[in-house]
């Protein structure tokens, strides 16, 4: 199963399962920065890149986005990483593709 996942905060389903879950905790790795979480300051994305140029911030946050998965999801496979760009309004936000995992 391939998903695209956008860097959007959502609802939390404390119940989810299966596919569900795992597509949460993608969300979550993609929406927490790194040390704002108490008990594992790992956790999460930098964000030291931000004022760096569009295109740096794209290939470094692409790798980090990519670790963080293997790390923290690894029923889930990064496939693919764009990104929706909007200078006007400084935002950069990640849509990443995954692939479940199965077993």
């Amino acid at each position: 199963m391939i998903v695209d996942i956008t860097a959007k905060l959502g609802q939390i389903d404390f119940g989810a399962t299966g596919p569900t879950e795992i597509l949460q905790n993608i969300r979550t790795i993609l929406t927490t920065t790194k040390y704002s979480v108490p008990i594992d300051r790992e956790f999460g994305l930098s964000a030291t890149m931000l004022d760096e140029p569009t295109p740096i911030t794209q290939a470094k946050l692409t790798a980090e986005i990519i670790a963080a998965v293997n790390r923290w999801e690894p029923r889930a496979q990064v496939t693919k990483v764009t990104f929706e760009v909007d200078d006007t309004q400084g935002i950069l936000r990640p849509k990443v593709q995954v692939k479940i995992k199965n077993g």
